[in-house]
């Protein structure tokens, strides 16, 4: 026999040695099964242990014993063909008696270094060094069940000189409780993914399909769990490895793809965090001309969706998109993570963030994820944070399964209590009575939830903008816009030319909405010349959801219910409603309105709340600062909407609707002052009538300035001044020629006819207004006879 020396696995605990159990080392990084401390190593990792891992390979040849060698009971001087039959033997052994194995230690020749003697041991051989230096000095997050146990239970082979191997020794007990036959397949070196079982996950996986389903799939063809051989874990493992084979290459199409688009245009941008040699293992992240450019006209609200996994590696897809002025989602970026750890949040948003010319947006809104929340406020302090509303309602149905089974209406009362609650004081009366009524108040994952509410329950957002509609409505650009494009059996090849299929899709549908927008106008529902206003300013889609507010004013009656001074507040509420009201603080000087209702800070669009205050306060057309230039034809413009100047008061006194709504506002606390008594009543008579001759008299001096400066003789600026000051200081005119005079009169006569004509049109379309009105009041009135008659009849 060769001269030899002993030797030990590192990190498998041979003999009586306190090795680390080689269960936590196969896993590192990988998905393991909490529930069996024996799990499985990928395959990869087995392959590569050959020499001193545990039996379940998982890949590549499989040693089975033969004939009657299946029952057989190990003994001292029994012989095999090689090393290889003599570890499938005693595994098969193993399985039959119910323990799993693994080599513990073997003996090498001084000569050649050649395996001359090996020993297999049961998984429970030897105990673990808790204290192994490294595992001291670092915290472990998920901790292993403790497997080894001390077994002596092992099987000892060597080579012969005829090459053949003998067993040398063989210890039968165990100390412990052997594993039942319908359990043997959740043991370590029983686990093993045979050759048609590979097939058939690779044919599942390419169709999109996960491990859990998978599985399910499995169980059916081989008729039971204990009969595929193998758990989740391993599947899950086994389908990892897979996509990190096919990424490996597809990867380097994507470097290539982006490279190409930024030669081709250097304002196309990308990023790939980390050095490009390791964009294997790192996140990348681009930007077309388009999607950066959108986000100058549209980037006040942003969404961000790492839930849209829209290829077979199962990778995140993470598009950036908002909302264009038509209400259909644009681009504005997207990435692809490999791992979605914080640092690689924190990395993808600044690095959007740069690539959007480092102006953040007003509001966010992504999936409900803990990690997620802490990058976007490290990033975006000031930006508001939102869940979406419809993942937690999607995440809902599964977390609470066992009460959507229970109790038909919980989904129904559950939608009610999150959207409709119209304040804060409301809506959490309505959620304790909900929890209450299904006994759901120590749900775990409802309480989170409700602990994060302020990120996702609507009343607790409308004060901030997110471009959406209404409350209820959810946002067209929340997970749509690659929908129809690309799903789970997409692969990184395919992937850029449905991207590119779907940019141009979605340039196509705005492309249309701007031509019928430009080219076609609306039916007018109503004479209001606020109507006729918005239809000549918003786009065709945002046009129509104005023009429903606005036609909604007609069922609504706004009364003054406080006057504080420039503001006053208005209860509006639905003719024969008063019990459901909405308050609207409208400031006449500076023509601002809110509505507790709030829709315009969370749309953009004014609520018919405030138009019908802006009805019955003589408010005829929009103010320009509720006219969102994101919301209109020229939304993609350069021109500039016309601003409100800074001087609110001097800008607006210029319009005949303050003036008006000012006098009757101070008239009023007039009349209200002068009535409460007869003195007092009198004392008001008599301001008014002496406010009445000097308006008269005001209104004489402007018509005779208007006179002086409409028909003055045109001539140069020293001439008009001199004109002017001598009619402001009432000299003598001096007398003009003949001619100078006919020529005067013919002008004044000019000047004297336009404006005659001006009136008369004015007064045309007045009347036209006021019989258009008159007209819809009376049809109002016939329905409402209609209705009360045909309420009578059917009491």
């Amino acid at each position: 026999m060769d001269p030899e020396i002993l030797e030990f696995d590192l990190g498998l605990g041979g003999g009586g040695s306190s090795g680390r159990d080689g269960d936590d080392d196969a896993n590192i990084g990988l998905d393991v099964d909490e529930d069996m401390a024996d799990s499985p190593a990928p395959s990869s990792i087995l392959a590569s242990n050959s020499n001193g891992g545990g039996f379940g390979t998982g890949c590549g040849e499989i040693y089975l014993p033969e004939g009657d060698l299946l029952d057989l009971e190990p003994y001292e001087g029994m012989e095999f063909e090689s090393e290889e039959a003599a570890k499938a033997f005693y595994n098969s052994y193993a399985r039959r008696v119910g323990f799993s194995t693994r080599v513990s230690s073997s003996r090498r020749s001084r000569r050649d270094g050649a395996i001359i003697q090996r020993q297999f041991v049961c998984a429970k051989e030897g105990f673990r060094n808790l204290n192994e230096k490294r595992t001291k000095d670092r915290e472990i997050k998920r901790p292993r069940t403790i497997t080894r146990v001390g077994c002596k239970a092992s099987l000892s082979v060597k080579v012969q000189d005829s090459g053949k191997w003998v067993v040398s020794g063989f210890v039968r007990e165990h100390n412990h409780e052997l594993v039942p036959p319908d359990q043997v397949h959740c043991l370590r070196s029983h686990r093993q993914i045979s050759g048609p079982a590979k097939t058939l996950i690779d044919t599942l996986q390419a169709a999109g399909m996960g491990p859990r389903r998978i599985m399910s799939a499995l169980i059916k063809e081989y008729g039971g769990i204990s009969k595929v051989g193998f758990t989740e874990v391993d599947c899950r493992n086994y389908m990892r490895n897979n996509r990190q084979r096919s990424l490996e290459g597809d990867i380097q199409l994507l470097l290539d793809y982006l490279r190409q688009m930024q030669a081709e245009n250097p304002n196309f941008f990308f990023a790939v965090q980390g050095d490009e040699d390791q964009a294997l293992t790192s996140n990348v992240f681009w930007a077309d001309p388009k999607s950066r450019m959108n986000y100058t006209y549209f980037g006040d609200t942003v969404t961000f969706d790492t839930t849209y996994r829209s290829n077979r590696y199962r990778l995140p897809f993470a598009p950036f998109t908002g909302v264009n002025h038509h209400g259909q989602p644009v681009l504005f970026g997207c990435a692809f993570l490999i791992n979605e750890s914080e640092a690689s949040f924190v990395w993808l948003f600044k690095t959007w963030l740069m690539a959007m010319s480092g102006r953040p947006p007003v509001s966010i809104t992504t999936d409900h994820d803990a990690v997620i929340r802490s990058a976007i406020t490290q990033v975006f302090p000031e930006t508001r944070h939102r869940f979406c509303k419809w993942h937690i309602f999607k995440k809902c149905q599964e977390k609470l399964s066992h009460v959507f089974l229970k109790h038909p209406t919980f989904e129904a009362d559950f939608h009610k209590c999150v959207n409709l609650p119209e304040s804060i004081e409301e809506f959490e009366s309505c959620w304790l009575s909900l929890v209450d009524r299904y006994e759901l108040r120590d749900h775990e994952w409802l309480q989170m939830m409700y602990n994060d509410r302020r990120h996702w329950i609507p009343v607790y957002l409308r004060d901030t903008f997110f471009a959406e509609m209404s409350i209820t409505q959810r946002s067209d650009s929340m997970n749509s816009y690659f929908d129809g494009f690309v799903n789970a059996s997409t692969n990184l090849n395919q992937f850029f030319k449905l991207y590119e299929k779907a940019l141009e899709s979605r340039n196509e549908k705005e492309v249309k909405a701007d031509y019928d927008t430009m080219n076609t106008s609306p039916a007018l529902k109503t004479p209001s010349p606020m109507e006729k206003q918005a239809s000549e300013l918003y786009t065709r889609k945002l046009f129509t959801r104005f023009q429903e507010e606005l036609v909604g004013t007609l069922t609504f009656m706004a009364s003054k219910s406080d006057d504080d001074d420039d503001v006053i507040t208005y209860q509006v509420a639905k003719f024969g409603e008063d019990h459901k009201s909405y308050y609207v603080k409208f400031n006449v000087l500076e023509m601002k309105a809110a509505c507790s209702c709030q829709m315009f800070e969370f749309s953009g669009l004014l609520c018919r709340h405030v138009l019908a205050v802006f009805r019955v306060t003589n408010v005829l057309t929009l103010p320009s600062h509720y006219i969102l230039k994101r919301w209109t034809k020229n939304a993609r413009s350069s021109v500039i909407l016309e601003e409100r100047s800074s001087d609110v008061y001097t800008n607006y006194l210029e319009s005949h609707t303050v003036r008006y709504n000012t006098l009757r506002h101070e008239t009023f606390k007039l009349v209200d002052e002068g009535s409460k008594s007869l003195d007092t009543c009198n004392v008001a008579i008599d301001a008014l009538q002496q406010a009445a001759k000097r308006v008269a008299l005001a209104t004489k001096n402007e018509g005779n300035r208007a006179t002086l400066v409409n028909g003055r003789i045109r001539g140069d600026s020293a001439r008009d001044a001199s004109r002017s000051n001598t009619t402001n200081h009432k000299m003598p005119c001096q007398p003009l020629s003949e001619d100078d005079m006919d020529k005067k009169i013919r002008e004044l006569t000019n000047e004297l006819d336009y404006a005659s004509r001006k009136c008369e049109v004015y007064r045309s379309n007045l009347l036209s207004v006021l019989k258009d009105i008159e007209d819809h009041k009376l049809q109002l009135s016939i329905k409402v006879q209609n209705i009360k008659i045909s309420m009578k009849d059917g009491l």
